[in-house]
């Protein structure tokens, strides 16, 4: 893998952990501001969050992969 992919995937992991950190901080301020009244939105708003970490976890695998490499 050239540098700049590295560099690519250096920065689409970057953001992927952003988006994460986004939707946990919406689950944080359901369960911190909303709950118990906002109980319905429980299940789409975790789906989301565990989506988002999901997909950072597998890109800063790949990254790791891509390193280890060279």
């Amino acid at each position: 893998m050239s540098e700049e992919e590295l560099k690519a995937l250096d920065k689409e992991v970057k953001t992927l952990k952003r988006i994460a950190s986004e939707w946990a901080g919406q689950l944080h301020d359901l369960v911190e501001d909303r709950l118990p009244g906002g109980y319905e939105e429980i299940p789409g708003i975790a789906q989301s969050t565990y989506e988002a970490c999901k997909a950072w976890a597998q890109a800063s695998a790949r990254l790791g992969a891509a390193r280890a490499q060279g």
